[in-house]
């Protein structure tokens, strides 16, 4: 049976860096014989983050958020799933509010509060954590450690991909104010040269995460 790989994307930006990496994570898991199952969170429908219900907390409903919107498809794919791979652009030095969204439910179902066993979760399964950012590449770094050390314990063993110092938009000099923070130029090449790059390296995260 082919490996079952659930892809979801946090960033609101269709075809930009976010949206890329991780079509072409899918379009690796993919080619190597997965399928994939691919979830835009901003284009679901209405959808929250944990509403403290405690209704997971409950026996019968271990494991399993009892809140009914947009994201329990995508909570119930990520339970018969072999593999997960999240993206987000990085929105004032975090992720985006739909990834925290996704993030608090995913955890606190597997969570029990209790010594001797903290998780619930029988089904552990692969993840990999992609940010982008426009920062340097090396910025971030605690944040997503901090979110890989949680993803390790409660949903399974996680990889992070970081992808900074990205382009934003196609022609900076057209924005209605100067972003004299950037160098328009030198964000291009980059694009042009060490995206391209980076793509092929979630590609090969992507391929192996389906073998």
């Amino acid at each position: 049976m082919p490996k079952k790989i659930v892809v979801v994307n946090a960033g609101p930006r269709k075809g930009w860096n976010t949206d890329t990496l991780l079509k072409e994570a899918a379009r690796g898991a993919e080619d190597a014989g997965a399928e994939v199952q691919f979830f835009d969170l901003y284009r679901l429908e209405k959808l929250t983050g944990c509403i403290s219900c405690f209704g997971c907390k409950k026996e019968k409903f271990k494991g399993h958020c009892i809140c009914r919107d947009g994201l329990t498809p995508v909570l119930d794919a990520i339970r018969e799933a072999d593999g997960v791979i999240i993206g987000s652009p990085n929105y004032l030095g975090d992720m985006t509010a739909m990834f925290r969204a996704l993030y608090e439910r995913l955890i606190f179902q597997n969570l029990t509060y209790n010594k001797e066993t903290p998780c619930c979760n029988d089904h552990p399964v692969p993840v990999l954590l992609v940010m982008t950012s426009n920062a340097p590449d090396m910025m971030y770094q605690d944040i997503m450690n901090n979110y890989k050390g949680t993803l390790d314990r409660f949903v399974g063993p996680t990889k992070v991909f970081r992808c900074g110092n990205t382009l934003q938009l196609k022609d900076y000099s057209k924005t209605d104010w100067e972003w004299s923070l950037f160098d328009p130029i030198a964000k291009q090449k980059r694009h042009e040269t060490v995206f391209p790059k980076e793509c092929e390296k979630i590609y090969a995260l992507g391929s192996e995460m389906a073998k």
